[in-house]
């Protein structure tokens, strides 16, 4: 059957659409790869790309009542934080210790002797001593009883109580343990480049050593981690993160698969907040149950929907903000729905401290009507579905359910970033240990 002249044009205009998308598809890929490549990480947008319409002055101008003055006001720069002062610096709590500088020659230049009436404030400065480190002798001291070996012929001996050591035959103390923790978990510093550390100082250690240190010691306050997850279980409201965490020696699994740190804590209105962390090499429902078994309240994470019927899972409206911001930097064109979601966190902001009684009922008032509309929007724009925009509305959409439900809550905050900071410890020393041995 002959192909008419018309078939052909069909074809190639088809052919053409296609290609047009895939070029489009692959320059939004390319965009987005070089942003995160070399971009700026920070999510902050211009101030003047907020508004909502097109009108900037719906938002950001008051209503003219024909009292204020008709004069243009110029944009005004972003001011400086103000530099902190010298009360704000130092807690008040800190020790004091007071110099005062005296005269070589307390004479005058007629020999007469100088008497001291007053003396006035040089400088204030802060000065830092490193911690003292010393070898602890541990002796028990002995007793006897000389009166009782008289009488009897008998020696009496007695010995006093010794405390228990921390760890059994070893020189570890509990400062000692601190200081490696601190160094390790608060400051991300792996237990390899402390060694260098501590052989400076005098102390020749291994990494071996140190890793059963840590090890032993976990299994000493496991009582008080039991504790405080039984605590956090019993409060109604948590929020709950995980990312990913390479161990190269997991039993059972290939150097290159991937395990989980799991963090779970109260909400930051708590009276007495929690954080817990978590170990685990997968990110099953099972595990995710046996965390959270016994808590029968609200969880606030991203995405995760293997909890279980008796968790309500709200969402987090900052991963939604995160992947239109993306969008965002890719096209440099910003959506409806980013500034939906920037006058979302803005009335956030405002409401921080309401109560949340108070921040249910704004919600209600202003907040519901934007998610509806942000809605309504994500319904109704055209784009590509196989598109960074498309994926992102996908995304959205697939947390539907469980991002209105803060709408439900206010003790919720509207997104998740609490726990997102806690984990950033773990993320930065992850970056810096480069890899895990068990």
């Amino acid at each position: 059957m002959a192909t008419t002249t018309e078939d052909l044009l069909k074809q190639a205009l088809e052919q053409n659409a296609k290609l047009l998308e895939q070029v489009q598809l692959l320059t939004e890929q390319v965009a987005y790869l070089t942003h995160h490549r070399f971009g700026r990480s920070s999510e902050q947008i211009n101030p003047n790309q907020t508004s909502l319409l097109e009108d900037d002055s719906v938002f950001t101008n008051p209503e003219q009542t024909g009292k204020q003055s008709e004069e243009v006001t110029k944009q005004t720069k972003q001011q400086r934080k103000p530099k902190a002062k010298r009360s704000e610096i130092l807690a008040k709590d800190l020790p004091v210790e007071t110099t005062i500088i005296t005269k070589d020659d307390e004479h005058c230049e007629h020999g007469h002797d100088l008497k001291p009436f007053g003396k006035h404030l040089l400088r204030e400065q802060l000065r830092v001593i490193r911690p003292r480190m010393f070898v602890e002798k541990v002796y028990v001291q002995s007793y006897k009883c000389v009166e009782c070996e008289h009488e009897d012929g008998c020696s009496h001996v007695y010995q006093a109580t010794a405390p228990k050591a921390l760890i059994a035959h070893s020189i570890a103390t509990p400062s000692l343990i601190a200081s490696i923790l601190h160094q390790k978990y608060i400051l991300a510093t792996p237990l390899y480049r402390q060694l260098k550390d501590w052989q400076r100082a005098g102390v020749l250690l291994s990494e071996t050593t140190i890793a059963n240190w840590v090890i032993k010691c976990a299994e000493l306050v496991k009582p008080v981690y039991d504790v405080m997850r039984s605590h956090l279980m019993s409060q109604g409201f948590l929020q709950g993160d995980e990312t990913p965490y390479q161990v190269l020696n997991e039993p059972g699994k290939p150097a290159t698969s991937k395990s989980y740190v799991w963090v779970a804590r109260s909400i930051t209105r708590a009276t007495q907040p929690i954080v817990l962390y978590a170990y685990a090499n997968t990110r099953s429902g099972k595990f995710a149950q046996s965390l959270y078994s016994g808590f029968p309240g609200v969880l606030q994470c991203d995405g995760y929907n293997l909890l279980g019927d008796s968790i309500i899972r709200v969402g987090c409206w900052a991963h939604v903000r995160r992947k239109f911001f993306d969008d965002f930097t890719n096209t440099k064109v910003m959506t409806i729905g980013l500034k939906l979601l920037n006058l979302m966190f803005e009335l956030e902001r405002q409401w921080k401290n309401l109560s949340s009684a108070e921040r249910f009922n704004k919600r209600q008032q202003e907040l519901k009507p934007l998610i509806e509309r942000f809605w309504k929007w994500c319904d109704q724009v055209d784009t590509l579905p196989k598109g960074r925009l498309g994926k992102v509305i996908a995304y959205a959409q697939g947390q539907r359910i469980a991002l209105n439900r803060v709408l439900d809550y206010g003790e919720i905050d509207l997104s998740n970033n609490a726990s997102e900071r806690n984990m950033k410890t773990y993320v930065i020393g992850r970056k810096k240990w480069l890899s895990v041995s068990t």
